[in-house]
């Protein structure tokens, strides 16, 4: 799902048009400062971004005229008026829906070769009915048995799923799930998108395909500077040397025309000349070479004059004297040791091969691979220029050719785009420091995610489509909803549903658990004192789901669109933290009564069985419901509240701060690893808790003459928070070791920075000691804040 529309929480009463009235504005701005790709003075991107930009005005209009119109209920599950949830919607930024779907639009290339080889109307229609003969089943087993299929979204995989059921013998499944797609057969894409690449590896995962690199490659243009140095050195130079010789012929000792010239030197310079012509038309980088003061200039000025028959004034022949005289003091004269010698290694210098010759050696070497995957093994497209590689020649866009030297080496430049597209387990990835980022890790999760979750089917078939279903599912892009309403999950489909019982039991369940504790090993123990990013959080919620643990994993939330509410599983959340952390150095610190948390979680928990059973009741005996599970926790949201010290009032700060709260007593999905998931990081809780503290100097480092330094006391405050996570669960000696030296390694940052945190620090020490963090000279890290911060400015060291 897309991150830039992450709307899975409260976003306040009422939905207006400003924002898409904002961007279409912004949308038409763009077009209108971009080339018409009719003009004959745009290029082939100018004109594809005219359409970009065009298709962009388009989507907003569309916005805005469902929310005029009615067809579309902005905030809803089912913004487009006759679309049911699962429908995928095309969506735009902010999380708003147009009046489209991602499945429809006009029939797309494989369509049409699939009507044509079926042999009926080119129509979506007539492709859904002939995919429910019996030569149009068989086609689709087919392609189930060989897994030569993608799905671009999720609905490329519906009658795919109906022709597993019907083989599976599941007859009435296949009908059910015919009768929910039939509805929308004209307008939606249900057919499957044939391809010729494997299922991917199951372990294996890439941050690009090999087609992403090839893009990037083919993008990046030769260095004008470096092109145009090499262009002087090889061109300008050797023909200033002739141009040198030819009028060194004229006198002794550089003076110049002191002898009146024969004929054969005139038509060497005639020869010359024309020779220039030539060069100039050709060689355009340099233009040195044209400005009559420098020296190349004042020779082939002069050169013109005499072949025209004018004689040289005697300002033109002092520059002459003057350029020849200087040339030769500077460089010998040519054909002298001197002169050859300079020549000869600058020719050396511009035999090196450029960036982009080498790129272009790597695209000749990732020319012959699938594109659309990554690749196994890099080495060979990064290796240096081999032997045969060095005696073969190539042209380049200037029109020469060139040879790369055998054994030259391939930049580090275009190896990190290559590398990009290793495709290798996701641990090795990390290792090479190929995944940077949380953030980046979380792009990568959902590739893991299809597979572990396919697992829980025993067909292979099944497997392969329900991985590739998912995968083009996690494309979905989130929508703007209110009133605490979730994004539409996977086993929504109706699709997966119709397979459910196809499922597994406890075996099935297994690899999902595998990877929920992999992946949550993982992103703890890479990224020590970053917050996980929801993108990460929601794929180890689709894990816990699917290992049916009880595993409560909360969003970070938005403070701008926060009206003040947190969903049960915040207070599910806290529960864990207080059953793993009661008693510990967090609780103190953070001045927590987790035994309360338990009893407020064990009351709501309460209120919410009763009131679920109830509407159970109702709804089994044809009655008005009495009551239904809540949907929000209200004590949970009081205790943020009070913690926060926030009465009254909305402000962005206000709800900053009441999230802080929240993201404080949940641990924000840390102790939920632990406790629920088991995980148990490697390099222990103690270096876990050193590298956090690096993180939290890092930050503070930043916070130095910044003036908007917020986000970054923010940043702080979410790896001291992780610190103290940390050290909670460290053996004590082990706690009061690592909690010694971190005044030590405040100071190996600048002295601003062990000044900064002195106070934090004195309010760890306190709380380790059984104290208050906030007592005497100590104080409690905390990111948000509705005045002044004392970590902004530098106190006096």
């Amino acid at each position: 799902m897309d991150d830039d529309a992450d709307q899975q929480h409260p976003t306040g009463a009422g939905i207006s048009a400003h924002y898409p009235q904002r961007q279409l504005a912004l949308a038409r701005a763009f077009l209108t400062s971009t080339a018409h790709p009719d003009d004959n003075s745009g290029t082939d991107s100018h004109a594809e971004n005219w359409r970009n930009a065009e298709a962009r005005v388009a989507r907003w209009r569309a916005v805005l005229a469902g929310i005029a119109d009615g067809r579309l209920a902005i905030g809803s599950r089912t913004p487009v008026a006759g679309l049911p949830a699962w429908v995928t919607p095309e969506v735009v930024r902010g999380g708003f829906a147009t009046s489209a779907a991602s499945a429809e639009g006009p029939l797309q290339p494989y369509e049409h070769e699939a009507a044509a080889l079926a042999g009926v109307a080119a129509e979506r229609g007539a492709l859904f009915a002939y995919c429910l003969t019996e030569p149009g089943l068989s086609r689709l087993y087919d392609l189930l048995d060989s897994g030569g299929y993608e799905a671009a979204v999720p609905e490329e995989a519906a009658l795919l799923t109906v022709a597993w059921l019907a083989r599976a013998g599941d007859a009435a499944g296949a009908l059910e799930l015919v009768d929910v797609l039939e509805p929308f057969a004209d307008r939606l894409r249900f057919t499957p998108r044939p391809s010729a690449l494997p299922a991917p590896d199951a372990e294996a995962v890439h941050r690009r395909t090999v087609g992403d690199a090839v893009t990037t490659l083919t993008g990046r243009r030769p260095n004008a500077a470096v092109e145009a140095q090499r262009e002087a050195l090889t061109v300008w130079q050797p023909f200033g040397d002739q141009l040198l010789a030819h009028w060194l012929e004229t006198a002794e000792a550089g003076r110049v025309l002191e002898r009146t010239p024969d004929s054969a030197w005139t038509e060497r310079g005639a020869v010359l000349l024309r020779r220039y012509e030539e060069l100039a038309a050709a060689h355009t980088r340099c233009t040195k070479h044209r400005d009559p003061k420098e020296n190349l200039g004042i020779l082939r000025g002069a050169r013109a004059e005499t072949a025209a028959g004018r004689p040289l004034d005697a300002r033109r022949l002092g520059l002459l004297r003057h350029a020849v005289a200087s040339m030769v003091r500077r460089r010998g004269r040519p054909g002298s040791d001197r002169h050859t010698e300079l020549r000869t290694r600058q020719a050396v210098q511009t035999a090196q091969p450029s960036h982009h010759d080498l790129a272009q050696l790597v695209l000749r070497r990732l020319s012959g691979l699938p594109q659309e995957t990554g690749v196994a093994d890099v080495s060979p497209l990064v290796a240096d220029v081999s032997a045969h590689e060095a005696h073969e020649a190539h042209a380049t866009p200037a029109g020469h050719t060139t040879r790369l030297p055998a054994g030259t080496p391939v930049p580090a430049a275009i190896r990190q785009v290559v590398e990009a597209a290793l495709s290798a387990p996701i641990d090795t990835l990390v290792e090479r420091g190929m995944v940077p980022s949380a953030e980046v890790l979380a792009e990568l999760v959902p590739q893991l995610v299809a597979v572990a979750g396919a697992q829980s089917y025993p067909d292979e078939a099944l497997r392969t489509l329900m991985a590739a279903n998912y995968r083009a599912f996690r494309n979905r892009r989130s929508l703007l909803l209110s009133d605490l309403t979730g994004q539409v999950r996977v086993d929504e489909l109706p699709w997966v549903r119709a397979v459910a019982a196809h499922r597994v039991g406890e075996d099935g369940r297994a690899p999902a658990r595998t990877a929920l504790r992999r992946l949550g090993e993982l992103a703890v123990q890479a990224f020590p004192g970053t917050l996980l990013p929801n993108a990460l959080v929601r794929e180890l919620g689709v894990l816990a789901r699917q290992a049916e643990l009880d595993a409560p994993f909360v969003e970070e939330l938005a403070a701008d669109i926060f009206t003040g509410t947190f969903t049960p599983k915040y207070l599910a959340a806290a529960r864990a933290a207080a059953d793993l952390l009661g008693g510990t150095l967090y609780e103190r610190y953070y001045a927590i009564d987790y035994a309360a948390v338990h009893d407020l979680a064990t009351a709501e928990a309460g209120k919410a069985d009763k009131a679920g059973k109830a509407g159970k009741a109702g709804r089994a005996n044809k009655a008005p419901a009495r009551g239904r599970r809540p949907r929000s926790s209200p004590g949970f949201t009081e205790l943020c509240a009070q913690r926060a010290e926030v009465s009254g009032g909305w402000s962005i700060a206000s709800n900053g701060k009441i999230i802080e709260q929240a993201q404080i007593l949940t641990t924000h999905n840390l102790a939920t690893l632990v406790i629920r998931v088991g995980i148990s990081p490697e390099p222990g809780w103690d270096d876990l808790a050193w590298r956090s503290f690096t993180t939290v100097c890092r930050a503070t480092a930043r916070i130095h003459d910044n003036l908007r330094p917020l986000s970054t006391i923010k940043d702080a405050a979410y790896a001291w928070r992780q610190l103290v996570f940390h050290l909670s669960l460290c053996e004590p000696a082990a706690q009061a070791r690592v909690i010694a030296g971190l005044r030590g390694e405040a100071a190996r940052h600048p002295a601003h920075v062990a000044a900064r945190l002195a106070p934090a620090l004195a309010g760890l020490r306190q709380a380790a000691r059984g104290g208050a963090a906030d007592a005497d000279a100590g104080r409690r890290l905390l990111g948000w804040t509705t005045g002044p911060h004392w970590l902004h400015p530098a106190p006096r060291t």
